[in-house]
């Protein structure tokens, strides 16, 4: 199926009605014809990003995004710093530069949280998840852009389990051969759900196939084993939609922070009173009596607690991961802190032309302000409904008021917002 150029980004009855038709319901692999145009996404802006990785790297600065070099499915990490150290790459000519690097024939460069320091690619994919999120739904993680760059004849993960639900776009400039097989098919051929490395065509008869050129994606439900292959150099870009299990988000965020502040043994405090020396001679039981006795109130005042916890933190992951477009949440954001140290250095006045920065929303509620996966306070008397949707839509020209430049200013700090023209002049 294509849906042309002209349907960028794709509209929600292609989230309500297509991709559910096409997919059995998001349970099976589709490819999508023709659906991410040049000028939103291409080859050359996941270089770009992985020339910025390389900057940050000779800046000695430390970021999440990060390369992965691979040569055959041979996971190289004391190739690493030679890729991000050496000399730029001349024009039209990376490939010969990264064989010359590796000292291979053919490699794999994998790029994580490629949205972190790639503005270019944040923006023209985040029209994408943008589209996604209103037309099928919130990953309560955010999304992800991974990108597989190189001439590798397989996946350098051999033939593996995808555990979240994905899209893999694809902008050559050659064809990616890709493989499929449902979990219970994959088991039954090889007999366990491990990867599969090595010589595996013997299994590649048995998988869907799908032939990926430029401007294609391929939907891919999670929990479906797969493998992609390619005999000339291209570049692909997978966009994984982080959902995580409701136990999970549990375990490693609300129950922490509950039992966390419920459990608080400051010293000077009753909490925080050393206990007795137990005797020797009576064993663990009285150990355990005073352990269950404060275990057991912190987990009965948490279960109380726990509904109030888990709305909090709903709500902050919420407005957090649409406040920054739909891309999970990055400590270590390059692009982030570049954009926040540019609008830090504007001089910022009344005429001075401000906008959000695209894919980022600015959303206040009540006293919090979230912008990039940022989390401000805010004055509902100053961001009100009509400043924020105007700053969304942008530009607005600031007016002659310093708590609203004042706000402005706070919310720079994020790096969701750019300054679009310079300050009027007065006579």
């Amino acid at each position: 199926m294509s849906i042309g150029t002209a349907a960028w980004p794709p509209p929600r009855a292609f989230w309500t009605d297509t991709l559910p038709e096409k997919t059995a319901g998001m349970t099976r692999p589709h490819l999508f014809k023709g659906v991410v145009p040049a000028s939103a996404a291409n080859a050359e802006a996941v270089l770009d990003g992985f020339a910025a990785i390389r900057r940050a790297h000779a800046a000695g600065l430390e970021i999440t995004a990060n390369a992965r070099v691979y040569v055959g499915e041979e996971h190289r990490p004391d190739l690493v710093d030679k890729v991000l150290a050496a000399d730029a790459w001349p024009e039209d000519g990376f490939t010969a530069w990264m064989q010359e690097q590796v000292g291979a024939e053919r490699f794999s460069l994998v790029l994580n949280t490629l949205e972190s320091v790639s503005p270019a690619l944040a923006s023209g994919l985040g029209e994408f998840v943008g589209a996604l999120i209103e037309g099928w739904g919130l990953p309560a993680g955010g999304a992800e852009l991974v990108a597989f760059v190189g001439n590798y004849s397989g996946t350098a993960f051999g033939v593996h389990e995808g555990y979240e639900n994905a899209f893999l776009t694809h902008y050559g400039p050659g064809t990616k051969d890709f493989y499929c097989w449902p979990a219970e098919e994959y088991r039954k051929l090889t007999g366990g759900s491990d990867p599969l490395y090595g010589d595996y065509t013997w299994l590649l008869e048995h998988g869907e196939h799908f032939a990926l050129e430029p401007g294609d994606a391929l939907f891919l439900p999670e929990r479906v084993f797969h493998v992609g292959r390619q005999s000339e150099f291209s570049v692909s870009v997978a966009v994984p939609l982080y959902t995580f299990p409701d136990a999970a988000i549990a375990r490693a965020w609300i129950a922490p922070d509950l039992l966390g502040a419920l459990l608080v043994s400051e010293p000077d405090t009753d909490a925080g009173r050393p206990s007795p020396m137990q005797p020797y001679t009576a064993g663990p039981g009285e150990l355990a009596r005073r352990l269950t006795t404060v275990t057991t109130a912190a987990f009965t005042a948490a279960a109380e607690q726990a509904p109030a916890a888990a709305a909090d933190h709903a709500h902050q992951r919420w407005y957090t991961v649409l406040s920054n477009g739909g891309w999970q949440q990055t400590d270590l954001d390059l692009a982030r802190d570049e954009a926040a140290a540019a609008f830090a250095a504007s001089d910022l006045g009344p005429g001075t032309s401000v906008a959000v920065r695209a894919p980022y929303q600015l959303m206040v509620t009540g006293e919090q302000a979230f912008l990039r996966s940022c989390e401000t306070t805010a004055d509902s008397a100053i961001l009100t409904p009509d400043l924020v949707e105007r700053l969304n839509s942008g530009p607005i020209t600031l007016p002659d008021d310093p708590q609203v430049i004042s706000a402005i200013r706070t919310l720079g700090a994020t790096g969701g917002l750019t300054v679009t023209t310079t300050t009027e002049e007065t006579e």
